[in-house]
């Protein structure tokens, strides 16, 4: 896509997928906004697979913005409805995320794969939503305000209703010490994010349809 508007420096084309990032040029910034758009853009299209990149001539240039998604390969009606091949079955999803959008753009996701979907934006609100709804799965971001997502899988842990949870800690750090640190807090699972779709899928597909003892 070609964008003829008011074109970027080579700095603000190195950091403009980042959250917050906006061209310091101030018709731009009349705009009011977050700076959030395109870092939205470049996790929704990863999510799918894809990249998304930008070049610009300088600043006055214009842009030129480039998505690319893999395109799946088409498959025959016989080998599709073969006997045997496993369909993911809809789960209940539970989001505690404190990031609107990130939440918002994960919801959107899992309800086109058909997934009936909870959201939360804090800790005590997901708590109190996992034991109305009962879901199969629960995404917590590990950086919540107030009681963080350790705090949430413990307390998830030590409820006689919830302790069987399938947990996935979601967070922007991915070393061992973190890994550990979610692991022992009763997490199963510990993703960095932007978190891929194929990768989405496989944690939904390994939560349990059926309510382990405990629930």
């Amino acid at each position: 896509m070609n964008d003829t508007g008011l074109g970027m420096s080579p700095e603000t084309v190195a950091t403009l997928f980042q959250p917050f990032m906006q061209a310091d040029v101030s018709l731009d910034h009349s705009a009011g906004g977050l700076g959030l758009g395109l870092a939205l853009v470049k996790d929704f299209v990863e999510l799918h697979g894809g990249g998304v990149s930008a070049k610009s001539a300088g600043i006055g240039q214009g842009a030129q913005f480039e998505i690319q998604l893999p395109l799946k390969e088409n498959i025959a009606p016989a080998a599709a409805s073969a006997p045997g091949k496993a369909v993911l079955a809809p789960r209940k999803v539970l989001i505690i995320e404190d990031n609107l959008d990130v939440a918002s753009m994960l919801q959107m996701v899992l309800e086109l794969k058909g997934h009936e979907v909870a959201v939360a934006h804090d800790g005590p609100s997901g708590i109190a939503m996992a034991r109305g709804f009962k879901p199969h799965i629960v995404l917590c971001d590990i950086g919540l305000p107030g009681m963080d997502g350790y705090e949430v899988a413990q307390s998830l842990r030590s409820d006689p209703e919830l302790k069987a949870l399938f947990l996935v800690a979601l967070s922007g750090y991915a070393m061992p010490a973190d890994l550990e640190k979610s692991l022992n807090a009763g997490f199963e699972r510990h993703i960095a994010k932007p978190i891929k779709l194929e990768l989405l899928e496989e944690l939904i597909e390994q939560a349990p349809l059926k309510h382990r003892s405990g629930l």
